[in-house]
């Protein structure tokens, strides 16, 4: 079990947390600029707190450890997520698949969006979590690395099989084993993101771009060409391009993606490093070609006939926002019931046709079918087998690894 130290967080690492903030994963999306009116709002809050992150040493870790489940007695749910990561009716006040599981079991959810950055959350359920307390959550959701970190300190509980048949059975074979949480003992995947490769037919005019390599090297795109400011993103699909595995990399691989990358900055390919922001740019024509994420292609392809996108034949990262369960979460039974309910394919194709992400649930695309016919045939939505071979995930780093490798990228992408 990795020790927990107090430290402060690197530079380089607090200047990756302010890039996620400002126009990363946690910026506010295109479907949050939409529905702003209807009151969905991005509290961007803490960075105070974090850069000094580091907090009064506490006692060791936990390890795994329970409360009295008192889901038989309080009929009650407590989840934490994202913005703008659930399913919402027109009027934006109603979650109608939390409805449908409260209705079955008598469960209500208290359902909060107060996840705005892995880093920042993070800083928030720490000092309970070191020091043996609980959160006051249920079921959190983070991203595949944070959630290993978790899962290495002892800090969330192992899962009860028999309260996850759907799970346990649906849940698609890309997802089933990372290196984090090998046979997803204290886990599972609330939705997949991936990262491709999206253009402008417009802009491009007719050059072919089919690969990494076109993106970095083909002179007629010069200064017409984005790349993500998360690092994994950008350096896994880099990586990929190389004939390098990123869940089986060296630091010497890692050296020679940054030296490929910052001779494209050097010479002016790249024209910057994005994170949502790059929708703007790829629909003015700014952008050529970029790095993306797909889950913004989907709804950008919808608007815009010119905007597409492509899986390179070296393969594309795949990365996972992930259900867990904290130490002293009082109602346990109820958070499994509630992670199995969105494992059954009804649930899973509702909030599929929603938000638009990976859908992590064999069996969904027939009910996904039923209601958006297009999104069931979408692979960016429904990968299909050989999409789904092309996948890779970013290995776990070491605390050194983390902070080597970030402040590298930070380097090059000037932040």
């Amino acid at each position: 079990m990795e020790q927990y130290e107090p430290d402060r967080l690197s530079p380089a690492q607090v200047a990756a947390m302010r890039r996620s903030l400002r126009n990363g994963r946690a910026a506010l999306t295109r479907r949050s600029l939409l529905r702003a009116s209807a009151g969905g709002a991005l509290a961007a809050g803490g960075l105070g707190t974090l850069s000094a992150c580091g907090i009064p040493a506490a006692g060791q870790s936990q390890g795994g450890v329970p409360a009295e489940d008192r889901s038989a007695k309080e009929k009650t749910v407590s989840f934490s997520n994202w913005t703008e990561y659930m399913d919402v009716d027109d009027s934006g006040k109603h979650h109608p698949t939390l409805e449908q599981f409260t209705k079955r079991t008598g469960v209500k959810v208290k359902y909060t969006e107060d996840i705005n950055d892995n880093n920042e959350f993070f800083g928030k359920i720490k000092p309970q979590l070191a020091a043996g307390q609980d959160t006051g959550r249920d079921i959190i959701v983070l991203t595949d690395w944070l959630a290993g970190r978790l899962i290495r300190l002892g800090w969330v509980q192992k899962l009860d099989p028999a309260n996850l048949p759907h799970a346990y059975a649906n849940l698609s074979a890309q997802f089933r084993s990372p290196d984090w949480d090998p046979g997803r003992a204290y886990s599972y995947v609330w939705q997949g993101i991936s990262t491709v490769i999206a253009y402008n037919k417009k802009a491009l005019d007719g050059v072919e771009v089919k690969s990494i390599s076109d993106l970095l090297d083909n002179p007629r795109l010069k200064g017409r060409v984005g790349f993500l400011s998360e690092m994994r993103d950008s350096v896994g699909m880099t990586l990929l391009d190389m004939g390098k595995d990123p869940a089986d990399f060296t630091a010497d691989d890692y050296d020679a993606a940054i030296a490929r990358l910052q001779k494209a900055v050097d010479k002016g390919q790249i024209r910057r490093f994005t994170g949502n922001d790059y929708t703007s740019d790829l629909t003015s024509g700014d952008f050529a070609a970029c790095v993306a994420w797909a889950g913004d292609v989907v709804q950008l392809k919808a608007d815009n006939p010119d905007i597409d996108f492509l899986i390179p034949d070296s393969g594309y990262m795949t990365s996972t926002d992930n259900l867990l369960i904290p130490n002293k979460a009082r109602h346990k039974t109820n958070a499994e019931r509630l992670i199995d309910f969105y494992y059954e394919p009804k649930p899973a194709a509702e909030l599929a046709a929603y938000i638009n992400y990976v859908c992590p649930v064999d069996g969904v695309k027939a009910e996904l079918a039923k209601i958006d016919e297009d999104a069931a045939n979408n692979p960016l939505i429904i990968p299909d087998k050989a999409m789904a071979a092309k996948s890779h995930a970013f290995r776990s780093l070491s605390s050194k690894e983390e902070t080597e490798f970030e402040e590298k990228f930070a380097k090059l992408t000037g932040a």
